[in-house]
């Protein structure tokens, strides 16, 4: 039996199963009951719910007609002109099925368009606005072109908190029966980085190997550096210990199999949990968010860490 994909088994069909964007569900679920739906722009980092809301949109409105009303395209896949000018088009000319007027089109990831593709939108959803309505979705509303953005309502989206993700993993948790103990939910949490598809999939993942949910399994599964390892790395540079500090760096990345940046980001979450003065650790992080630059832009990343770590001796020797 081929095991179901938990993002869609879980996946919530009504605006009440929606957690963590409360103000915008209740405004959105306003418009959809009273079938007066303008073009919408749902902006906001992925796995917070703008797919999902739309999808629940389209069934409010069209109940078992869904299908027919409603077009969806990921704008990352088919970046381009021809995507406005051919799909689009095409699905917007027709008349909708059922009693309500128009029909939907879901474009998602729409700041992936080029600006030549953004402008044939604006056109299209203006020459068929009397037959169709626009959702689209972003990651980053700056990078919509200002004549779309005014011809929509924006909702922005926020990351979900812990206690929003715990209320869907408590879900699963019992309809799945798995033991999820309060300090794996801080680990799913933080490595899904408030992403609840992201946390979905990594607690399928360790799921599948065993129904209880350890801290040290989701640390395998995710390959991320333990917050513990990181410390001693860290406690060893901070002592003036380079050699040690960079052995056990080395020895994390090669062990796990950890990216340069990977290993920055938990350097970043570890400097405040550190028992030095304010200033230190606002220069450390100053210099960490530079050693990630560096490596983003191509730098040897096992170069860079060393730079940073010898910035870490210093800061301990107080220089």
């Amino acid at each position: 039996m081929v095991s179901e994909i938990w993002t869609e088994k879980y996946r919530p069909s009504k605006f009440s199963e929606l957690v963590g964007q409360d103000e915008i569900v209740k405004r959105v679920s306003s418009l959809a009951n009273s079938m007066n739906v303008p073009h919408l722009l749902f902006a906001g980092p992925s796995g917070t719910g703008k797919s999902t809301l739309a999808l629940i949109i389209v069934k409010e409105l069209y109940k078992n007609d869904w299908r027919e009303n409603y077009l969806e395209l990921n704008a990352s896949d088919e970046r381009g002109i021809n995507v406005v000018r051919e799909k689009v088009k095409n699905f917007a000319r027709t008349k909708s099925l059922g009693n309500v007027p128009f029909k939907i089109i879901f474009l998602d990831e729409a700041d992936a368009l080029t600006p030549e593709a953004q402008q044939a939108l604006r056109r299209t959803m203006e020459n068929y606005s009397a037959s169709c309505r626009f959702i689209l979705s972003c990651n980053y509303s700056s990078k919509v072109i200002d004549p779309i953005q005014s011809r929509c309502v924006v909702f922005r989206f926020k990351l979900l908190e812990k206690k929003d993700v715990e209320k869907v993993l408590r879900k699963i948790e019992e309809r799945e029966k798995l033991t999820i103990p309060p300090e794996s939910v801080e680990v799913l949490y933080e490595g899904s980085e408030g992403d609840c598809r992201k946390c979905i999939n990594i607690l399928q993942s360790t799921a599948s190997i065993s129904p209880v949910i350890s801290p040290d399994l989701i640390q395998t599964i995710l390959a991320s550096t333990k917050p513990k390892d990181v410390k001693v790395v860290l406690d060893y540079a901070l002592s003036g210990d380079f050699q040690n500090s960079r052995e056990k760096l080395f020895d994390i990345m090669l062990r796990d199999s950890i990216s340069g940046q990977d290993v920055i980001k938990a350097i970043q979450k570890e400097i405040w949990a550190l028992q030095i003065e304010p200033e230190i650790k606002v220069k450390l992080t100053e210099k960490t968010g530079e050693t990630e630059f560096r490596i983003v832009e191509g730098s040897d990343p096992f170069i860079q860490l060393q730079s940073l770590l010898a910035s870490f001796v210093l800061a301990g020797l107080g220089k």
